[in-house]
């Protein structure tokens, strides 16, 4: 599999809400920086705050592709997001950041090694 499709796959995984498609996309040690700046270390920990997010139906994305490269068996796709979701009282927020996903090859596989989300203004 190619960089980019392992790229799409992991995001249509995301966007489907497809906790076992995500899985599948993980490294065993990935880590996750969240918005608040929270870091997540494991693919347990990763999991369960997916399992809790995709269960949630009010959120939607849009991902303007910003930057990929390919250095060996890494691999790094940056992305510009337009998140929108209701708050806890029902109302309507969007947000604006970017998305920046490390995915390292092992044998022919490419693995999510590293999300890294920063808000943008």
């Amino acid at each position: 599999m190619q960089f980019a499709e392992a790229v799409d796959r992991h995001l249509a995984a995301v966007t489907g809400r497809d906790l076992a498609g995500y899985q599948a996309t993980l490294h065993p040690d990935v880590s996750l920086i969240m918005l608040d700046g929270r870091l997540l270390t494991g693919r347990d920990a990763v999991l369960d705050l997916h399992r809790a997010w995709f269960g949630d139906p009010d959120w939607s994305w849009s991902l303007t592709p910003l930057w990929s490269t390919v250095a060996g068996d890494t691999g790094v796709a940056v992305f510009a997001v337009e998140y929108r979701d209701l708050d806890a009282d029902g109302r309507p927020y969007e947000l604006a950041y970017s998305l920046g996903l490390t995915f390292v090859r092992v044998d022919a596989a490419w693995l999510l090694l590293h999300d890294q989300n920063t808000r943008t203004s």
